[in-house]
């Protein structure tokens, strides 16, 4: 009895996790699936670097939104936007223009000598534009909607 059990205690050692593999039974991969595997890798990379840097906030643009909040603060008085109160309109160290355009009539003012002109005046591509639907009073006691546009330069 003692003599079975050391037989199968041996086999089992010899055959168990310790014994060594022969060469043809480890894994290989194939040098052009290596190679693809890596390119898919480096263009899923690619795409998300991108993707990433689309999703970045453009400070331009958020300089004429806060702009734009400064601008409805000063000019609207109980949440409705006064016209005349347009005139008050001052952002230093930033070249703003505020367009007002509401029941058929625009009004518009800068905040200074080298602020942007017009809309047929300026160009596209050198201006950030930040706009938003306000209340605006354009008769004592007579309120319609209308929309508030800053303008800086970029």
């Amino acid at each position: 009895m003692s003599r079975d059990s050391t037989e199968s205690g041996a086999s089992a050692t010899r055959n168990g996790p310790s014994a060594a593999f022969p060469t043809a039974d480890r894994a290989a991969v194939e040098p052009i699936a290596a190679l693809v595997a890596v390119v898919v890798v480096g263009l899923a990379l690619g795409l998300y670097a991108g993707a990433f840097a689309d999703a970045a906030p453009d400070d331009r643009r958020s300089a004429a939104k806060s702009a734009l909040d400064r601008v409805e603060g000063r000019v609207t008085v109980g949440g409705v936007l006064d016209p005349d109160r347009m005139r008050r309109v001052e952002a230093p160290g930033t070249a703003i223009a505020i367009e007002l355009e509401a029941d058929g009539e625009r009004w518009l003012a800068a905040s200074g000598p080298d602020a942007p002109g017009p809309p047929g005046v300026r160009t596209p591509e050198a201006v950030a534009v930040a706009e938003r639907r306000v209340t605006v009073r354009v008769a004592p006691g007579r309120n319609v909607r209308g929309t508030l546009r800053a303008v800086v330069w970029r």
